[in-house]
C-alpha cells in the first residue's frame, strides 16, 4: 500500500530520519549551555568515559563526558554532588533519547581543586599516610641539611640566614626544584628520590612561600605525598603561611607553619647549646670534686677505725681453734647419742625378730590348714551319705524304674494326654503306650469301665 498516492503532500519520515533531524535541531539551538544539577548514578565502565544523570527536584536528563575531557578535571564526581558545567544538547540514536555531552565540570559552591584536595586527603588518610606511627624523629643537631625549594625566592635565604644565625657550622645543600607551575610536583619528586639516593643528609626541609591554593597546587598532588611518606630522610613541610595547609603537611614527619620556623626547629641555638655545656661541665666538676671530697673523707675514718691486720688474724685464729674444740665436742657427744639410740632400736629388733613371727605364723597356718582338712572330709563323709540316701529315694520314685517293672504309660495322640479313664477315648482312636524300651502306637477296638 503506498501511502503517498493517497496524499501526494504528505511527508513520511523513518524513525532514523526523524532521529537526525531532531539531532541537528537541538545542536543547532544548543550547541553549548551552562546547565547546574545534583549528581545521581555516576558510572565509569571500563571505557573511561563518565556517564550519570543530572538532575533538580523536578526533572533529570543523561549525561556523558568522554575521557578525553575527564581526564583534565582536578576531582573526581560523585553521587549526590552539585555541579555547572558546560556542554552540548545532542541525541543518542539507538535509544532515541537526547543527552548532555560535557566539556567542563566544576563544583557547585566549591572550587574543583578544593574538592581535589578532600579528596585525595581522604583517600591518603584511610590508607595511614597520616598516622603518627609512620612519622620519623627529627635528629636533635643534623650535621647536613638539605632544603628542597626554589633557589630564586625569598624563602631559601631567609632560612640560610636564621639557621647560620643560629648554628653558623652547620652544613646546608640547597636542591633547586619548581615550586609551582606546570611540572613542578615531578622536580619535587625527583628532588626527595636524589636525596635518598645520596643518603648524606640527616634532614631535609620542603620549603615554599605563602600563595593562593593553585600555587600550592605542587605539594597537594598525590605523587609528592607518596615521595615524602617514602623517604628514608626525615622532612619537614614549611610551606605557605601559618593559616596554609597541604598535603604535603600531613604526610610530612614534622610541620612548620613557615619556612622560617623550619629553619628554627631545624638547628638549635649554639650559644644556648655552648652555654648548656659549660653549665654541664662545671655542674660535673663540682659533682666530681665533691664525690672526691667525701670518698677521701670516708677513707680517713675508716683508716683510723682500721685494727692492725695482724692482731685481728690472731684474734680470728682464737676463736677458730675455740669454735674447732666446741664442734669437735658436739659432735662426739652426738656420735655417741646415736650409738647408744642404735643399740636400743637392735634390742627391740631382735625381740621382735621378723624370722620368730614368720615360723609362728607358719606353725598357725599348718594347724589351720590340717583343721580345715577334717573339717572338710567330716562334710563330705556327711554329704556324700545323704547323697545315697536321696539317690535311692529318687530312684524309687523314677517313673521309668516303675515302667521297667512291666508298667506302661498310655497318652493321646496328639495333644499327648495320659489316659486314667476309659470314658475319655473313643473307638478307632490312635493312643501312644510308652514301655520301659520303646513305645508303642494303638488304635483302641473296644472300651470297658470294670
Amino acid at each position: 500500500m503506498n501511502l503517498n498516492n493517497d496524499n501526494p503532500h504528505r511527508q513520511i519520515y523513518t524513525v532514523s530520519e526523524l532521529t537526525d533531524s531532531i539531532k541537528l535541531l537541538l545542536e543547532e539551538n544548543f550547541p553549548f549551555i551552562w546547565i547546574c544539577g545534583e549528581i545521581s548514578n555516576f558510572n565509569v565502565p571500563v571505557s573511561g568515559h563518565y556517564y550519570f544523570s543530572l538532575k533538580d527536584e523536578e526533572a533529570q536528563i543523561s549525561a556523558v563526558m568522554f575521557r578525553s575531557q575527564n581526564r583534565n578535571l582536578k576531582f573526581v564526581p560523585e553521587d549526590g554532588m552539585n555541579i555547572i558545567g558546560l556542554g552540548r544538547v545532542s541525541v543518542y540514536g539507538p535509544r532515541g533519547s537526547y543527552q548532555i555531552i560535557f566539556e567542563y565540570l566544576e563544583p557547585r559552591g566549591i572550587g574543583a581543586i578544593q574538592v581535589a584536595f578532600e579528596q585525595l586527603k581522604n583517600k591518603l588518610s584511610a590508607e595511614g599516610l597520616f598516622e603518627e606511627d609512620h612519622k620519623k624523629p627529627i635528629p636533635f643537631l643534623p650535621k647536613n641539611i638539605s632544603i628542597i625549594t626554589s633557589p630564586t625566592g625569598s624563602v631559601v635565604h631567609d632560612i640560610l640566614k636564621i639557621i647560620d644565625r643560629r648554628f653558623p657550622s652547620v652544613q646546608i645543600e640547597i636542591i633547586p626544584v619548581k615550586v609551582q607551575g606546570e611540572g613542578s610536583n615531578n622536580e619535587i619528586v625527583g628532588g626527595i628520590e636524589l636525596l635518598n639516593t645520596r643518603g648524606d643528609a640527616d634532614v631535609a626541609i620542603l620549603a615554599r612561600g605563602g600563595g593562593s591554593i593553585e600555587d600550592l597546587q605542587a605539594f597537594n598532588s598525590e605523587e609528592v605525598a607518596r615521595a615524602i611518606f617514602s623517604s628514608r630522610i626525615p622532612i619537614i613541610s614549611a610551606i605557605g603561611h601559618e593559616t596554609d595547609f597541604t598535603i604535603a603537611d600531613f604526610v610530612s614527619d614534622l610541620r612548620a607553619p613557615t619556612p622560617s620556623a623550619a629553619a628554627e626547629l631545624v638547628v638549635p641555638i649554639k650559644d644556648e647549646l655552648r652555654y648548656r655545656c659549660n653549665a654541664l661541665s662545671r655542674s660535673l666538676t663540682f659533682n666530681c670534686l665533691k664525690y672526691i671530697q667525701n670518698a677521701r673523707r670516708i677513707c680517713e675514718e675508716m683508716s683510723r677505725r682500721l685494727i692492725d691486720p695482724k692482731k685481728k688474724i690472731q684474734d680470728l685464729r682464737i676463736r677458730i681453734d675455740d669454735f674447732t674444740g666446741r664442734l669437735v665436742r658436739i659432735f662426739t657427744r652426738t656420735l655417741e647419742q646415736r650409738r647408744e639410740r642404735l643399740e636400743w632400736r637392735m634390742n627391740r629388733l631382735s625381740v621382735n625378730s621378723l624370722l620368730i613371727k614368720i615360723t609362728n605364723a607358719k606353725d598357725k597356718v599348718e594347724r589351720a590348714r590340717h583343721n580345715l582338712f577334717i573339717f572338710y572330709q567330716k562334710i563330705f563323709d556327711k554329704n556324700r551319705s545323704l547323697f545315697r540316701e536321696q539317690s535311692r529315694e529318687l530312684h524309687a520314685l523314677n517313673p521309668v524304674a516303675i515302667l521297667a517293672r512291666g508298667y506302661s504309660i498310655t497318652r493321646t495322640i496328639p495333644d499327648a494326654k495320659i489316659v486314667k479313664d476309659s470314658d475319655t477315648v473313643n473307638i478307632d482312636q490312635n493312643l501312644e503306650v510308652i514301655l520301659g524300651k520303646g513305645f508303642l502306637i494303638c488304635r483302641v477296638k473296644r472300651k470297658s469301665t470294670e
